[in-house]
C-alpha cells in the first residue's frame, strides 16, 4: 500500500506490517515521541500520507497501574490527536484497540455494541482512545484484538515456551478466555480495512477481531507444547492464583461478525498461526 503511514516499528503487528508493506513509513519511539500528540499530530501534518495506521500503544498492563499519566498520552491523546490531524488531511485513519475495554463478565463473545466497562488503567486508556478518534470527525476505524502473539516482541508464546525449557510443570490460568490472534493475521485484516476505507470515504467505524477458536490460556499453553514437542505438563489454576497489579477479563471473547460482513476478513485459526510463529523460531 502506497503512502501509508504507521506509527510504531518494533511491535508485533508494525513488524508484520513491515514484512507486508515495505515501502511503508514506520514511526518508532526514536523518530517520534508517542507520548506527545502534538508531535505525532505534526508528524501525519508533515508525511504527505495517504492512510494512518496506529500500531503502537503503551501495553504493560500492569505497569499502567502506577503509569496511567503516560498510559493515558500514549493510549488515549496521541490517538486522538493523530485522529485529528488525519481528518484535517483527510485521509484514512485506523487504530488497534483491545479486548480489556470490557469488565469480562458472563461467557458470550462480545459485540462491537455490548457495554464496556475496563477493570484497570490499560483498558480505561484505550477505551479513551477509541471515544477521542470517534470524535475527532474524519475517516477512522478501530479494530479491537485479543492475545496477540508472533515470533517476536514479549507475548505468552515465547514466554511458555521459555519457561517450558526451564521447567517440568507450568501453571497456567484456565478461567480466562479469549481468542489467540497471530499479529501477522491483524497486519493483513489492517490493509485489507485501509484499501477499502481509501476507495470508500463511508468505510470504517468499530471492529471486532480475533483467532479462532476461543480457548483459555492453559488451553492455549497446551496447544503451544503439543505443537512444540515439548514434554512440559501445563496445569490449569483460576485467576484467583495467580494475582497482578491489573485485573484481567475473564471473558475476552470478542464477535467477529461485523469485520466478516463489511470487509470479508473470517476469524483466523491462530492453531495455523501458531505453527507459523514456531517454525519461525526454530534455530
Amino acid at each position: 500500500m502506497t503512502g501509508l503511514l504507521v506509527f510504531g516499528r518494533t511491535g508485533q503487528v508494525a513488524t508484520e506490517l513491515a514484512r507486508l508493506v515495505p515501502d511503508a513509513r514506520f514511526l518508532g519511539r526514536d523518530r517520534v515521541d508517542l507520548a506527545d500528540p502534538a508531535a505525532c499530530a505534526a508528524a501525519i501534518q508533515a508525511s504527505g500520507c495517504a492512510a494512518v495506521l496506529n500500531a503502537a500503544a503503551y501495553t504493560a498492563v500492569d505497569r499502567a497501574e502506577s503509569e496511567s499519566d503516560l498510559a493515558r498520552r500514549i493510549n488515549a491523546e496521541a490517538p486522538a490527536a493523530m485522529a485529528r490531524a488525519a481528518a484535517e488531511r483527510r485521509v484514512p485513519f485506523l487504530h488497534i484497540s483491545t479486548d480489556y475495554v470490557f469488565d469480562g463478565s458472563g461467557e458470550q463473545p462480545r459485540a462491537e455494541t455490548d457495554p464496556t466497562g475496563p477493570l484497570g488503567v490499560y483498558g480505561a486508556t484505550k477505551l479513551a482512545g477509541e471515544r477521542g478518534i470517534a470524535a475527532a470527525g474524519g475517516q477512522w476505524a478501530v479494530l479491537r484484538t485479543s492475545w496477540v502473539f508472533s515470533a517476536h516482541g514479549a507475548n505468552f508464546v515465547r514466554t511458555m515456551l521459555r519457561l517450558a525449557a526451564e521447567r517440568d510443570e507450568l501453571r497456567v490460568v484456565a478461567d480466562q478466555h479469549g481468542g489467540p490472534t497471530p499479529a501477522a493475521d491483524i497486519a493483513a485484516a489492517c490493509l485489507t480495512m485501509l484499501a477499502a476505507m481509501r476507495t470508500d470515504a463511508a468505510r470504517g467505524g468499530l471492529y471486532h477481531f480475533a483467532g479462532a477458536p476461543d480457548a483459555s490460556w492453559a488451553g492455549f499453553a497446551r496447544e503451544i507444547m503439543a505443537q512444540a514437542g515439548l514434554s512440559c505438563r501445563v496445569t490449569g489454576i483460576s485467576t484467583a492464583d495467580y494475582p497482578t497489579p491489573a485485573r484481567r477479563p475473564a471473558n475476552s471473547r470478542l464477535d467477529c461478525a461485523a469485520i466478516l460482513r463489511d470487509f470479508g476478513i473470517s476469524r483466523p485459526d491462530w492453531r495455523a498461526g501458531l505453527a507459523k510463529v514456531l517454525q519461525e523460531l526454530k534455530p
